[in-house]
């Protein structure tokens, strides 16, 4: 029977670990859902985006409140999860406070101490980050795209991080010899006081409960991730990586597109020629995207890395003036309608069956989609280096290419351009008429 503990830890770590493992393969299942595109490139450059940008947060800070308060948040959780190293050899093992016996005390404090103060700040910062969502008013968080999961979804994760710290310091202020040993308690210690009176039985109690319930909570929490915005807490490390590194602005040619101008401005081309043996002319099986398998694989993993933070659409011209756009919204139903594929493809054991729903009107609509300006606020706002432009123009040029349904303004526009050389509908040989008149 004395086993008995460490037996059902493992099992829960066994469970917790391989449900995780389950659901991060069904995200990169449905990545790869997408069309392939190269970004093997320019390795030195990738590699200092992911550095710089994930790991050094240096897009954060262009909001300092906001962004100091995340760097507080992100550094309290790296380091402090060491310490969950230590709770699954003391799990498996039976052992308590391993760590204390290999590193010495003197080291062992000043790691603990450490822990407790990163805990302080992360409750503070917590604190101030559910303010900001629920009290202060601030217009990105009061989007109508921010109403019921989206919104809950953001409490739930502070709530369980407000959890999770407030347990590893009653945690540590009810081990009695950590605190009689004092060391490393710079926070627990006055903490204490509150269980004064309390037998040592049931301060042991106390404490092998919120030891039990905190790595539980760290389990329920790193699979909760599957279902929830912070994703990116995984993600935007190969976001960042894998990001488009062409200047904003420049939009990729279609192939097939790219060789009939070719072919159009070759006086010794044979337009009536047939490929030469061997060779297949390059033309996709569509123009554009209209669903999210017509995406590449970088823009799905956007769609799942957003954090809901609404720093494109706070800064989107298009949203500022009244249109329906939201580049964040636009992200958002991308990965809705990823996740209903990947249910389909689950449901149907590993094939999709068609649904009659696409990305385009059943999620998004042409009015958002032609209110974009495109000038990559957006792209330039994003933390973690999210396109949304990418798939705006993508879903654009199948409604130009493919259906047609360019607005009427466009129609006229690429019609005078195709005629007269020019976007407005006038005869070449009248452009410079303006000159003569007085």
């Amino acid at each position: 029977m004395q086993y008995l503990p460490n037996i059902l830890f493992a099992i829960v770590l066994v469970l917790g670990i391989g449900f995780f493992t389950m659901n991060i393969r069904k995200i990169i299942r449905n990545i790869k859902l997408g069309k392939d595109v190269d970004r093997s490139d320019k390795k030195p450059e990738r590699l200092k985006n992911m550095i710089m940008i994930a790991l050094g947060q240096s897009k954060m800070v262009k909001r300092p409140l906001s962004g100091f308060l995340h760097i507080v948040v992100y550094i309290g959780f790296i380091i402090i999860n060491i310490e969950v190293l230590e709770i699954i050899i003391d799990g498996l093992f039976g052992t308590h406070r391993v760590f204390l016996g290999v590193l010495g005390e003197g080291f062992y404090g000043f790691l603990i101490g450490t822990f407790e103060i990163l805990a302080a700040l992360v409750f503070i910062a917590v604190v101030i980050f559910w303010l900001r969502r629920n009290v202060s008013n601030i217009k990105r968080f009061l989007s109508k795209e921010m109403k019921g999961w989206p919104k809950n979804d953001g409490n739930y994760i502070l709530y369980f991080e407000m959890v999770l710290m407030t347990l590893f310091l009653v945690m540590n202020a009810t081990d009695v010899s950590f605190q009689q040993a004092g060391i490393g308690n710079p926070i627990s210690q006055f903490i204490v006081p509150l269980f004064d009176g309390f037998s040592p039985e049931s301060l042991h109690t106390i404490e092998r409960s919120a030891w039990w319930i905190h790595i539980l909570g760290i389990l329920v929490f790193l699979n909760y991730l599957y279902y929830s915005k912070h994703l990116h807490i995984l993600l935007a490390f190969p976001n960042t990586y894998y990001a488009n590194l062409n200047p904003k602005g420049q939009f990729n040619n279609l192939e097939s597109v790219t060789n009939e101008v070719k072919l159009m401005m070759d006086p010794d081309a044979d337009p009536y020629a047939m490929p030469a043996e061997g060779e297949e002319e390059a033309v996709p099986e569509k123009f554009g995207a209209s669903d999210v398998a017509d995406l590449n694989w970088v823009q799905l993993m956007n769609s799942y890395t957003c954090t809901e933070c609404g720093r494109c659409t706070s800064s989107c011209p298009a949203n500022l003036t009244g249109k329906e756009l939201s580049p964040r919204n636009i992200m958002m139903k991308t990965r809705d309608r990823l996740e209903e594929v990947g249910r389909n493809i689950d449901e149907n054991k590993g094939t999709f069956v068609d649904d009659g729903k696409q990305l385009l009107n059943d999620y998004i609509s042409p009015e958002e989609l032609w209110a974009c300006t495109s000038c990559n606020a957006c792209v330039e706002e994003c933390p973690v280096n999210i396109d949304p432009l990418s798939i705006i123009m993508d879903m654009r040029r199948y409604l130009v290419m493919e259906e047609s349904a360019a607005p009427q303004e466009l129609n006229m526009m690429m019609t005078n351009i195709e005629n007269n050389g020019a976007p407005w509908q006038y005869n070449q040989q009248d452009r410079l008429n303006w000159a003569n008149e007085e």
